[in-house]
C-alpha cells in the first residue's frame, strides 16, 4: 500500500495490470473481481522472491533451503489463522475452494458407519437457490452416493434467502447445511446467525462458502459460530492455485483423509497406514508452498488496508451504481434493489440484448465484466433469466469505473437500438 490513508486511485499504482491499456488504448475498467482480482506488486514480488531464494519442497528435506521453504509455508498458515481469528491447526491449504468444498464431502462420505461424519439414507443435506455450483454439486452428488435427501432454501424474487420455512428445511434428520456468504450473482449476504442457531439446535454441521465474504469484508470465524469455511485465494488478491479450507480442531482431528500418499501419513506398512496430525493430514503431495506464500502477502495487504475500509469503499461504490443502472430505462437489476445486507455485485440484463453482447460491447470500451450463468444455473433459471451482466467492485475500483459502466451500458442501448 502506496499511503496509510484509504485512496483508490492511489492503491492503483500497486497494481501493475492497471498500468495497461486494452482496446483501442482504453483504460482498463476491471468490473469481475468477483471471478478473480488483480494481485497487487508485493504478492508478485513474494512468490518471486519464493522461487529465487527458498525453493524446496516443504516437509520433505532437513536442509538449508528446505527448512526456509517449511518456515515461509507455515508462517502462511498462521497468517491465514490470524486473518480468520481461527487457530493454526485449523487451516487446510487446498488447490481452489471447490477442492475445499469437495474435500469436505468426499470425507464425510467415506467416513465409517460409526462416524459422527458418516451420512446415510434418510439424513438431510441443505443447501441453497444462490449456491455457486461449487458448494452445490459436492452435496448434490454426496447425496446420490449416500443416499441422503438433499433440501434448499428457495429465493425470493428480490433475490434475498427465504426462511419462512427454515424448521421445514433444517430438521431433525439435516447433517449438513453448507451454504454460501453472500452470493456471488445477487450480492446478497445471508442471514448466517438464524441458519447456524437452528442448524446446531438440530446437531448438523454448518458448512460456510466465503469466497464473496472473506476477501471483502472481516470474518471471524469463531464470532460466526460456524464449524467450517473455504474461500479461494486468487478471489482476495491471492495467486490463483491457492485455497484455504478452515474447520474447527475437534472435527478436523476426527476426519478421515480425502487424498492420501505423500506428507499425509504418520506411518505406514504394506497393508495399512495411520494418518499424520491436522493440518497435514489433509495436505498429500507435495503442496502450493509459493502460491501460499502469495496469500500471506495478500492477506498482509488486505490487513494493511483494512478490511472495514475495503468494505464501505465496495458499499459506496455499489450504492452509487444500482442507482445510475436502476435508473436506466429498459434495465433491469436482478437481485436486492436496496443495499441492505448487500455486497459489491451487481447483476443486470438489458432488454433485448444478451448478456454475451452486452459485454463484448463494454469490452469494446475497456470494461470487463463477467456474462452468463455464473457458475449458477439453478438461480438463473429461478430469477427466470437466461443469464446476467455482472459487476463486481474491489478496493481498486474507484466512481470513475462506475460512471464508465453506465455510460457503456448506454451504448449498448444506442448500438443495439434498443
Amino acid at each position: 500500500m502506496t499511503n496509510s490513508v484509504f485512496d483508490p486511485v492511489a492503491l492503483r499504482s500497486d497494481f501493475p495490470i492497471f498500468q495497461r491499456t486494452v482496446r483501442g488504448g482504453a483504460r482498463l475498467v476491471f468490473l469481475d473481481s468477483g471471478a478473480t482480482s488483480q494481485k497487487p506488486r508485493s504478492v508478485l514480488d513474494a512468490e518471486r522472491n519464493f522461487y529465487e531464494n527458498h525453493n524446496a519442497a516443504v516437509n520433505r528435506g532437513s536442509y538449508l533451503l528446505a527448512e526456509e521453504a517449511n518456515a515461509a509455508y507455515e508462517s502462511a498458515r498462521q497468517s491465514v489463522a490470524d486473518f480468520l481469528n481461527g487457530k493454526f491447526e485449523e487451516v487446510i491449504f487446498t488447490k481452489s475452494a471447490t477442492e475445499s468444498l469437495n474435500l469436505l464431502a468426499y470425507s464425510f462420505g467415506n467416513s465409517q458407519s460409526s462416524s459422527k461424519f458418516a451420512v446415510k439414507p434418510g439424513d438431510g443435506i441443505v443447501v441453497s437457490e444462490i449456491e455457486h455450483h461449487a458448494n452445490l454439486i459436492p452435496w448434490q452428488q454426496l447425496a446420490k452416493r449416500t443416499g441422503a435427501e438433499l433440501s434448499w432454501f428457495s429465493v425470493t424474487p428480490e433475490g434475498r434467502l427465504d426462511l419462512s420455512n427454515i424448521d421445514q428445511v433444517i430438521t431433525e434428520k439435516t447433517k449438513i447445511v453448507a451454504i454460501t456468504h453472500q452470493s456471488n450473482v445477487l450480492g446478497t449476504i445471508i442471514p448466517l446467525a438464524e441458519i447456524v442457531k437452528r442448524a446446531h439446535a438440530v446437531g448438523a454441521l454448518v458448512v460456510l462458502d466465503a469466497c464473496q465474504s472473506v476477501p471483502h469484508f472481516s470474518i471471524d470465524v469463531a464470532a460466526l459460530g460456524i464449524d467450517f469455511l473455504a474461500f479461494s485465494g486468487h478471489k482476495a488478491l491471492g495467486p490463483t492455485g491457492i485455497g484455504v479450507l478452515w474447520g474447527r480442531s475437534e472435527l478436523l482431528s476426527e476426519m478421515e483423509p480425502f487424498l492420501t500418499g505423500g506428507s499425509m501419513i504418520e506411518s505406514v506398512t504394506m497393508t495399512d497406514a495411520t494418518w499424520a496430525p491436522i493440518p497435514r493430514r489433509f495436505e498429500a503431495g507435495v503442496p502450493n508452498m509459493a502460491q501460499a506464500v502469495g496469500l500471506e502477502a495478500a492477506l498482509k495487504y488486505l490487513t494493511e488496508v483494512g478490511m472495514e475500509r475495503v468494505h464501505g469503499h465496495e458499499l459506496d461504490l455499489t450504492a452509487s451504481a444500482l442507482s445510475q443502472i436502476s435508473d436506466i430505462p429498459g434495465v433491469k437489476v436482478v437481485g436486492p434493489l436496496d443495499m441492505k445486507d448487500r455486497g459489491g455485485v451487481i447483476s443486470f440484463t438489458v432488454e433485448g440484448v444478451h448478456p454475451h453482447d452486452v459485454g463484448q460491447v463494454l469490452d469494446s470500451f475497456g470494461i470487463a465484466v463477467r456474462t452468463g450463468h455464473h457458475c449458477a444455473w439453478p438461480l438463473m433459471r429461478r430469477m427466470n433469466v437466461v443469464g446476467t451482466t455482472r459487476a463486481s467492485f474491489y478496493l481498486y475500483n474507484t466512481e470513475d469505473d462506475v460512471v464508465a459502466l453506465v455510460d457503456g451500458i448506454r451504448s449498448v442501448q444506442k448500438y443495439f437500438g434498443v
